[in-house]
């Protein structure tokens, strides 16, 4: 067993095993939204649109990740804005978006002169991870989860019905806020393990992964946070023994999870179908 124990002599990995644990969790509740509303690359859009509320809020000595959430948000609003304003589809419309805030954040770090370190925000650096940064992902992941908790019937009329939901008073467009703020904040929570790049993976790989084995809503959540736990833990372990980067050993587990739930899987499986 000392395999198992080595990694965990050392302080910045047992920091960066309970953030990935989190993380895993988190993920895979948010991501569930996503999914079953087909909009996983809204999470693409919010994870690189937070690189201009990144480079400013650095530059004015802000709290970056309140820039990185304005920023994040407000990205949501432009797509919501050219899609009702045009006849343009939401994929479109998200595509320019991803793009224009990716370029603006990049265009603002060069002209402000920013020192901000866009290697470590686009690739994370969870062995970096301090108690702060623990008890501030732990503090996201609780307050999340509550949310969902409390309005669970909520979200679950407005992500299956949104017309629906609307015809009955529900407020869907503070629900669309909410879900948004939710996505905003997890994609800020998981920047520091695997970048804003593969932060995506992160978000939709373990929820995908449950989907191709349960049915219900509810479910997805449940084994979505477990495929993100064994993802987040195993990916950890492969990085020591392997010396290979953290963030992307969790999303090379996530991706090879869904693999084998895309071949096996009893109800939706390729090679169930074939059998």
């Amino acid at each position: 067993m000392n395999w198992l124990i080595e990694p965990l002599t050392f302080e910045f990995m047992r920091h960066a095993i309970a953030t990935a644990v989190l993380l895993g969790i988190l993920c895979a509740v948010v991501g569930t939204y996503l999914i079953v509303q087909r909009m996983g690359l809204l999470g693409d859009v919010i994870a690189h649109a937070v690189l201009p509320g990144l480079a400013i809020a650095f530059f004015f000595g802000v709290d970056i990740y309140l820039g990185a959430f304005v920023s994040g948000t407000l990205s949501t609003f432009v797509v919501t804005w050219i899609e009702s304003q045009s006849r343009i589809k939401v994929d479109v419309a998200m595509a320019l978006v991803f793009s224009g805030f990716l370029a603006l954040g990049i265009t603002l770090i060069t002209v402000l002169r920013s020192k901000l370190d866009l290697h470590q925000f686009l690739f994370g650096d969870i062995l970096g991870v301090t108690t702060i940064d623990i008890w501030q992902t732990l503090i996201t992941t609780i307050f999340v989860l509550v949310l969902v908790k409390l309005f669970y019937k909520e979200l679950l009329f407005y992500t299956f019905d949104p017309l629906g939901a609307q015809a009955i008073g529900l407020p869907v467009k503070f629900i669309y806020f909410g879900l948004n703020a939710a996505i905003t904040l997890t994609i800020i929570a998981s920047m520091q393990a695997v970048g804003v790049i593969l932060v995506v993976s992160l978000l939709v790989g373990p929820g995908i992964t449950a989907y191709m084995l349960v049915k219900e809503l509810h479910q997805m959540m449940v084994v979505g946070a477990v495929f993100g736990i064994i993802s987040s833990i195993s990916g950890m372990y492969l990085s020591y023994y392997l010396n290979i980067p953290s963030g992307a050993a969790i999303v090379l587990v996530v991706s090879g999870l869904f693999l084998l739930a895309l071949l096996f899987s009893p109800h939706q499986g390729i090679l169930a179908h074939r059998s």
